[in-house]
């Protein structure tokens, strides 16, 4: 892969990743890209690095650019985690960068990580402004989307955003631009990366479109970190963004659920059945075979949720407990849910998962249904019509007549 222009003067200079299949637990089964770009004004500039091993395909793209990269003036850093941070030392040794424009939160991250407080550091703050020539950088802090130190540049004169993990996917491809890609693909890939990284950010989400919107940036490209860069799909993807940190959802169902015996199984289906016999779209997820990463773009999307699991020593399934101790984190919000299981003697699975739908400030539209042993064909319509309760109140909250 070269370097590729993207607009006269600002190029994408970053890597690809094509064989990364776990990013600390989030399945990439596309691979990724660890974008950087050099804008060459007056001074050249460098936005972000790449993961550490891939510090020489940098040094590689930025010299079919510029030739020498101590051409490079300064060091734009606007997030510090490690597969954009990585290569920051080898980068400053490399290039010599006389200044270094970060937020305070990343400077003392960099010294966290580097123990280098010798650096050209040079604090920005939401306003400032750096004149490289015919362009102008204008800084804008994102604390917590994604970490403490992020920010945004953004380019007026020729109306780019560099926006780091935000408005980005994990999704190795040979093209760079999101008119060139796969446009099904690249949008599963969106809903997944905000489902699993940005949704726990939700309301800095908004506050951060919100001062877009106030300082009435135009967006002509969107230039993220990972993925590709959005020239012909801005409006959908700020609409996407929008929607999704305002916890918006489709009229659609989930039944998530593991089983010991199949008794837990046989009341998912029932209520599988009722939630169809609403006229509900609904999906079916067993957990032991699905892949989390892939679910929480499910659940995103979805304004109703019934989990089920037997009971196992006083509480969840395994896998059941693992998921549902990973979607908390992610704290999705405004769904609808019933907690469903089957016991043996104790029966404190449904108590648990409604614990969950709390924590998650998950409406819980039935109390729960728990069954001993094997459910009876009177207890399969009652999972019926729990499943049909949930489909009208999502029919309900979604708006959706009939």
């Amino acid at each position: 892969m070269a370097a590729v222009r993207i607009k006269d003067g600002f190029y994408w200079v970053g890597a690809v990743d094509w064989n990364v299949r776990d990013f600390h637990g989030y399945t990439t089964h596309r691979g990724t890209t660890y974008n950087s770009y050099l804008l060459v004004d007056e001074k050249i500039v460098l936005f972000d690095t790449v993961k550490a091993p891939f510090f020489e395909t940098l040094m590689a793209h930025i010299r079919e650019v510029i030739g020498d990269p101590q051409k490079i003036d300064y060091l734009v850093i606007n997030h510090i985690e490690p597969d954009h941070g990585g290569a920051i030392a080898k980068v400053v040794e490399a290039v010599k960068p006389e200044k270094i424009f970060c937020t305070r939160n990343a400077r003392l991250g960099m010294i966290g990580y580097f123990h280098r407080e010798d650096w050209p550091f040079v604090e920005v703050k939401t306003g400032d402004e750096l004149k490289v020539g015919r362009r102008t950088i204008k800084f804008l802090e994102t604390p917590m989307v994604h970490w403490p130190d992020s920010m945004v540049s953004y380019i007026p004169e020729d109306r780019i955003l560099i926006s780091q993990d935000a408005f980005g996917e994990h999704y190795a491809t040979s093209t760079r631009f999101d008119d060139e890609a796969n446009f099904c693909e690249l949008f599963q890939e969106v809903a997944k990366y905000y489902a699993n990284i940005v949704l726990p950010f939700s309301p800095q989400v908004q506050k951060v479109l919100k001062t877009v919107r106030d300082l009435k940036l135009e967006l002509d490209m969107i230039c993220p970190d990972h993925g590709v860069i959005w020239r012909r799909h801005v409006k959908e993807i700020v609409e996407a963004y929008d929607r999704w940190s305002r916890y918006e959802a489709r009229p659609r169902v989930l039944v998530i659920y593991d089983t010991m015996w199949n008794s837990t199984e046989k009341m998912a289906r029932a209520l599988y059945q009722g939630v169809l016999k609403e006229g509900v779209e609904v999906e079916f997820f067993k957990l032991s075979v699905s892949d989390e990463t892939e679910l929480m773009a499910e659940v995103l999307e979805a304004k109703g949720l019934a989990f089920g699991s037997p009971t196992l020593n006083n509480g969840l399934l395994p896998t059941v407990a693992g998921f549902t101790t990973y979607m908390k984190g992610l704290r999705p919000r405004k769904k609808l849910g019933v907690a469903f299981g089957s016991y043996g003697w104790s029966g404190e699975a449904v108590k648990h998962l409604n614990r969950i739908f709390e924590e998650t400030k998950t409406e819980i539209v039935h109390e729960g249904f728990k069954v001993k042993y094997a459910p009876t064909e009177e207890d399969l319509r009652k999972c019926e019509e729990i499943g049909r309760l949930l489909a009208r109140k999502v029919k309900e909250a979604c708006g959706v007549q009939g």
